[in-house]
């Protein structure tokens, strides 16, 4: 039976994560400073197999607590540093005091470290770490406090704690707009106006929790080795969008998370593939292609590949669809050369502004041209489908992959 601990899980995208894991067999350990709330939550869900869930209530803004948490706590699989907390005072950075910045950074910066500290010796071979950080880490937000500080801190910590334990799996979910507690709060302040907000989404909607909880779910698997020191922005394009002209609220609603998909492999070889797919084109499904054929052209020709590839699938997909596209890790070469990758993972993020009103998807894989296909099923299945419905115009770069053995 596999453990997870996870933080924040009284409320939001930590109280859907705790019930995605449960309904899924893991025992889970949950931790939370709101102590009625954490056993409102655990309450509700499924037992596991054996044993029980396990009920903390820790202030993680204070160290000694924190530190509690190695003695009676069981042996862990992963741990999801979901915790975290915004500034609602709209007071201007430079008017702060030292005491206000200190609590939100306590939380959100401090918090995850020693977490993981706390847990080192109770972590199993192979552990995977993931720190929930913020779009917010990406892109400043002003009149936030240190919100977007804390969440930039957060996304070097995680990377540089991958670096530092190889043998764990170490990722950061940065999320966009969540409808989440805490952002209704900020809506109900009239410190955050939805329409605003959406015009900046290419997809035209905030994400609902359940969407951050199914991707904290795949990090928190196995299948996310090859992400270890990435991070894995869910926003709904709002990362890669960079224009003027608002979006329109979407008018198609997500299709259910859970609905099974049906992959179209194109460009190279199927076979190696096929066990990505899920369901047969007969039935409900969520429709993806995984296109090859980037993986296999000349390194000068990418943004071509690319073009070509995404212009096949418009043809065939006229809404809520998603294009994957595997791209090649490149060595350096000649500085002339050097445009051409950059301009086609650009290009990947225009489409996906461009296509997000239709609910469109596209994201790309960077891999090594011999990568072993069957390392990356996991991975595949959950950014081609329907939990994935809210990531776009990503290119997400799986530096853990396994290179194919050669014959």
């Amino acid at each position: 039976m596999p453990t997870v601990l996870i933080t924040g899980a009284a409320s939001g995208i930590g109280r859907d994560t705790a019930r995605l894991f449960a309904g899924a067999g893991w025992q889970c350990v949950l931790v939370d400073n709101n102590e009625q709330a954490l056993y409102l939550s655990g309450q509700g869900l499924p037992s596991p197999a054996s044993g029980v869930h396990v009920l903390r209530t820790i202030d993680l803004t204070d160290p000694r607590q924190i530190a509690s948490l190695c003695e009676g706590t069981p042996e862990l699989d992963a741990v999801i540093n979901n915790a975290g907390m915004s500034d609602t005072s709209n007071t201007p950075l430079a008017a702060q005091g030292q005491a206000q910045l200190d609590r939100l950074l306590a939380l959100n910066l401090a918090a995850p470290a020693a977490v993981v500290d706390a847990c080192t010796h109770l972590l199993k071979a192979g552990a995977r770490i993931v720190n929930v950080a913020s779009g917010a880490g990406l892109h400043a937000i002003p009149w936030r406090g240190a919100y977007s500080p804390s969440k930039a801190g957060l996304i070097a910590q995680t990377l540089a704690l991958a670096k530092a334990r190889p043998d764990w799996c170490v990722t950061v979910l940065a999320p966009g707009f969540v409808r989440t507690e805490l952002v209704d709060g900020l809506i109900q302040a009239g410190r955050l106006r939805p329409e605003r907000a959406v015009a900046k989404i290419p997809l035209g909607r905030m994400a609902v929790p359940e969407e951050m909880a199914r991707a904290l779910y795949f990090l928190a698997s196995t299948g996310a080795q090859p992400l270890s020191g990435q991070v894995l922005a869910v926003n709904g394009g709002s990362s890669v969008y960079g224009g003027s002209q608002p979006f329109a609220p979407a008018t198609l609603q997500p299709r259910p998370f859970d609905m099974p998909l049906h992959l179209e492999v194109c460009g190279g070889e199927a076979a190696p593939w096929k066990a990505v797919a899920q369901a047969p084109a007969e039935g409900a499904h969520y429709a993806a292609c995984l296109d090859l054929s980037p993986l296999h052209c000349e390194s000068t020709c990418l943004l071509e590949a690319v073009h070509a590839a995404a212009a096949r699938f418009a043809a065939r997909c006229a809404e809520q669809a998603s294009l994957t596209l595997m791209l090649p890790f490149e060595k350096a070469g000649r500085w002339q050369d050097a445009g051409d990758a950059a301009a086609a993972r650009m290009l990947v993020s225009t489409l996906a502004c461009e296509w997000g009103p239709r609910a469109l998807r596209i994201n790309a894989l960077e891999v090594p041209r011999e990568v072993d296909p069957a390392a990356l099923h996991p991975l595949l299945r959950f950014v081609c489908g329907s939990a994935a419905q809210y990531l776009t115009g990503q290119t997400i770069a799986c530096r853990g992959a396994v290179p194919q053995e050669s014959p």
